[in-house]
């Protein structure tokens, strides 16, 4: 059933186009899950509705077998972390920490020890006193979620909270929000548009287009076995070949310009089982081919290689085709702009997906 449960929620702001358009989501207590898509994708009106900001037009949101679509959001026990932190200037840290405390009218022997753990938890017992002005960005960020958890919330919400931050900053974040879910083992749902994000600390990622879900699966399987190509194209880089299928041919697929490739049963989508396709090769997974070596190769024209230190983007052309490949252990005096590689990839590596040419027919047809 799941813990927090979303049924088919739809919002309109103009009774015309709905920025949210009919989700449906289960959430296991204690998850971490992330919604990820670009900018107006709807991800952000959804966690909207569920801390109760935003009415959904129609569709129910419930926690733990209870309907919360009509409560207020001080009615509902979820707590928020915004991107800007939303903390009071007037406030010290332990001040910010102990205000939800002093809203929800907690005994008050009991706010400040509270508080003052909650912000031990996050690194911050030592900087009880200082008010906002005298933190780092960082720093912020942290009481902010101290102060999202301090009241024990069934739900915690993150809207894009590292946002502000520089690159270092956001990667140690990422690894302190991990920690405190898995000591807290508190429900989250995450909000960002930031791939990497979502990929080093979900349990589960929902991509979001449209105000859809696109696809919703571990970080591992949406970047491995995309539903479509727009999550392929979303998550991670990405080589397309366009081709067909043909169903008296398992296993293989007729690439345009390049001939038939083998691809395992296994990695062709249910809608891409015959006719227009794409071809979905990561460029981590092509490799330099040996001269005996048959298994799905072909020439690529180099144009251009970026040294990365650990590895080397290459990137260049196959009949015509633009192709990138990040090649390991590779000196990059071999990969010159006009070089010519022998490259191949296995039939376990390929994703086949239904063309965006059919899947657009195929919702025309059904609208």
């Amino acid at each position: 059933m799941g813990y927090l449960r979303l049924r088919d929620v739809i919002k309109s702001y103009d009774g015309r186009t709905n920025a949210v358009d009919g989700v449906n989501i289960a959430i296991e207590r204690g998850e971490f899950v992330t919604l990820l898509g670009p900018s107006g994708s709807g991800k952000t009106t959804t966690l909207m509705m569920i801390a109760g900001f935003e009415h959904p037009t129609s569709g129910t949101i419930e926690l733990a077998g209870e309907n919360l679509t009509e409560r207020k959001p001080y009615q509902r026990n979820i707590g928020m972390v915004f991107q800007n932190y939303a903390l009071f200037p007037h406030m010290t840290a332990l001040k910010n920490v102990t205000f939800p405390l002093r809203m929800r009218h907690f005994p008050r022997d009991e706010i400040e020890g509270r508080a003052q753990k909650m912000l031990d938890l996050v690194g911050l017992g030592r900087f009880a006193a200082r008010y906002p002005r005298e933190l780092s960005g960082g720093q912020q960020q942290r009481v902010a979620l101290a102060r999202g958890l301090v009241f024990n919330p069934d739900v915690l919400l993150l809207d894009e909270p590292l946002g502000a931050l520089d690159k270092n900053l956001r990667e140690q974040m990422q690894v302190e929000i991990k920690r405190i879910h898995r000591e807290v083992g508190i429900t989250m749902i995450y909000v960002t548009h930031d791939q990497t994000e979502a990929m080093t600390m979900s349990d589960r990622v929902a991509v979001f287009r449209d105000g859809r879900i696109e696809q919703l699966g571990s970080p591992l399987e949406v970047y491995d076995r995309p539903a479509n190509r727009f999550v392929a194209e979303f998550i991670g880089d990405s080589n397309f070949f366009p081709g067909r299928a043909e169903p008296g041919r398992p296993g293989v697929v007729e690439l345009e310009k390049i001939g038939p490739v083998r691809v395992g049963q296994d990695a062709i989508a249910s809608a891409a089982a015959a006719g227009a396709v794409d071809v979905m090769i990561r460029p981590e997974r092509l490799r330099l081919a040996p001269a005996t070596d048959a298994d799905n190769a072909f020439d690529m024209l180099v144009e251009d290689a970026i040294n990365y230190g650990d590895s080397i983007l290459v990137i260049g052309a196959t009949h015509g085709l633009p192709l990138r490949a990040r090649l390991v252990g590779h000196s990059p005096d071999k990969l010159q702009r006009g070089a010519t590689l022998r490259l191949s990839w296995s039939p376990a590596d390929a994703r086949v997906l239904a063309s965006e040419m059919k899947t657009s027919t195929q919702g025309q047809s059904h609208a």
